[in-house]
C-alpha cells in the first residue's frame, strides 16, 4: 500500500510538471478609450497573443464603440463617465481641468479594484493610481508605462500645489513597481533621477510593418501639381508641436513647396487663424486626422516628414521619441527634426535626415528647401528609412521586448516585504 501510495505520488508529480502552465491573468487600464490608444492597441493582442488572458478597462466618451481589441482575443470593459464631463472633450474649457481629471480618476479605480487579475498595467500616469491601489490590495505585480516624462508639462507645473502632491504620490508609487516602461532611451535615467523606483525597459512606439504604398493622395486631395514637393507634420495639432513656427516659416519657402498639416486638436482653430493672419493658405495646408489604417498610404505621398517640436518647451518634449518619427520613416520619409536628443539619434544611426538646430522661421525654411532640393540625399534616406523600417523599426521586432519583460514577472511581483528588502 506505501509503494502504491509513492507511485501515484510519482505520476500525480510528473502529470503536474508535464501540464501546460496556465499564463497569468492582466488587467490594462486606460483612461481613454481603448481605440484610440495606439499603443495598447499593439499591447494587449501581442500579450493575448503570447498566452495571457488580458483584460482592458478604458474609458467610454460616448461616442459608438469600436471594439478594434475583441477581435484579438482581448476582453474590454468600458467605464461609462457622467453626462456632465462630456463638454470637456468637445470645448476643453466648460468644466474644470481638475475635476474632470479627479472624476476620471476615481471611476477607474472602483473599476479596476474590482477586476482580480495576476498582473495590473497602468497605461499612462493617470491610469496608475488605480493599478497601484488593486496590486497593492491582492499583492500583484503593477506595470506602469509611461508615455513621456510625468508630471512636467506646463498645466501641471503651473499649479504648486497639485503638482507638489502628485510628485509626492508619484514617488511612493513607483517603489511598488515591477516594472516601468518608457518610450526613449534618454527617459531611463531622467526617471529613475526624478521619482526613483526600478530602472526603466524601453518600449519604442514603433508601428506594425507594412511595404510603404506608392499614393499621391495628398497632393490629389489638395488640388497640387505633380511638381510640387510637400513637407509633412502629422499628428496632434497642439501648442507643443511648434506648428506656429511652421506657418510662419512657410512665407520663406521655395516655390512650388507646401507645407501640410494633417491632424486634429485644441489648436487648430488658432492655428488656421494664424495662417490667414500670415496670408499663407497658398503654402501650408492643414487637413484633418485620417484613420490609422489609411495614414501609411497618406504618409508615403509626402517628399519629408517633419517633427521640430520645440525642446525648450517642457522636458518631456526635450525627450520624446514620437510615433510620427516612425510611421514617417516606414514610408520612406527622410526627416527634418529639432534637436530632440532620442531622434537624433534615431536619424544619425540609421541615416534617414537631417538635424536643425535653431527654431527661427527663416532657418527652419532654409533647411525645408535644402533637404527637399538634394534629390541624391532624399533617394539615400528613403531607401535607408525603408531598410530600418523593414529590419529593425517595427512592432514585430520591438513586441518582442514586451513578451521577455512578461516573462519575467510571471503571476509574482514585488510585494511591501520584498519591496523592503
Amino acid at each position: 500500500m506505501v509503494l502504491q501510495n509513492r507511485t501515484n505520488a510519482s505520476i500525480d508529480s510528473r502529470d503536474s510538471r508535464d501540464r501546460p502552465q496556465r499564463h497569468p491573468s492582466v488587467c490594462i487600464h486606460v483612461l481613454i478609450p481603448a481605440q484610440t490608444a495606439g499603443r495598447l492597441k499593439r499591447f494587449a493582442p501581442t500579450l493575448a497573443h503570447a498566452g495571457y488572458r488580458v483584460t482592458v478597462i478604458d474609458v467610454d466618451h460616448g461616442d459608438s464603440r469600436v471594439e478594434v481589441l475583441d477581435q484579438a482575443g482581448v476582453k474590454v470593459r468600458h467605464i461609462s463617465l457622467p453626462r456632465w464631463t462630456q463638454s470637456y472633450y468637445k470645448s476643453f474649457a466648460k468644466i474644470p481641468w481638475l475635476l474632470f481629471k479627479v472624476t476620471r480618476i476615481l471611476l477607474g479605480i472602483l473599476a479596476v479594484i474590482r477586476t482580480r487579475a495576476d498582473i495590473y498595467h497602468a497605461d499612462d500616469i493617470t491610469a496608475l493610481p488605480a493599478c497601484y491601489l488593486a496590486a497593492r490590495l491582492r499583492r500583484k505585480p503593477l506595470v506602469y508605462e509611461s508615455h513621456e516624462l510625468p508630471l512636467v508639462d506646463q498645466r501641471t507645473t503651473r499649479q504648486p500645489i497639485i503638482h507638489a502632491v502628485s510628485v509626492w504620490l508619484l514617488r511612493r508609487m513607483l517603489p511598488y513597481c515591477s516594472s516601468i516602461i518608457i518610450v526613449s532611451p534618454p527617459l531611463v535615467e531622467e526617471m529613475q533621477r526624478r521619482y526613483g523606483g526600478p530602472r526603466a525597459d524601453v518600449i519604442r512606439s514603433v508601428p506594425k510593418y507594412q511595404v510603404a504604398p506608392t499614393s499621391d493622395r495628398l497632393r490629389q486631395t489638395l488640388g497640387l501639381s505633380a511638381t510640387t514637393r510637400i513637407a509633412l507634420y502629422q499628428g496632434y495639432v497642439q501648442p507643443n508641436r511648434g506648428l506656429d513656427l511652421l506657418v510662419r516659416a512657410a512665407k520663406h519657402l521655395a516655390p512650388d513647396t507646401v507645407i501640410v498639416v494633417m491632424g486634429d486638436g485644441p489648436s487648430k482653430a488658432a492655428l488656421q487663424e494664424l495662417v490667414t493672419q500670415e496670408s499663407v493658405g497658398d503654402r501650408i495646408k492643414l487637413l484633418p486626422l485620417v484613420p490609422y489604417a489609411e495614414l501609411l498610404s497618406w504618409t508615403a505621398s509626402a517628399d519629408i516628414g517633419l517633427n521640430v517640436l520645440p525642446p525648450d518647451y517642457s522636458p518631456s518634449i526635450y525627450y520624446c521619441l514620437p510615433n510620427k518619427l516612425f510611421e514617417y520613416l516606414m514610408a520612406g520619409l527622410p526627416v527634418l527634426t529639432s534637436r530632440l536628443p532620442a531622434v537624433v539619434e534615431v536619424l544619425r544611426q540609421y541615416d534617414v535626415g537631417q538635424v536643425v538646430d535653431s527654431l527661427d522661421p527663416v532657418t527652419v525654411a532654409e533647411a525645408i528647401n535644402a533637404l527637399l532640393a538634394d534629390t541624391e540625399a532624399r533617394t539615400r534616406m528613403r531607401t535607408n528609412a525603408l531598410a530600418a523600417a523593414r529590419d529593425s523599426l517595427n512592432w514585430e521586432i520591438e513586441s518582442q521586448r514586451l513578451v521577455q519583460l512578461y516573462a519575467r514577472l510571471g503571476a509574482v511581483g514585488r510585494t511591501p516585504e520584498n519591496v523592503a528588502r
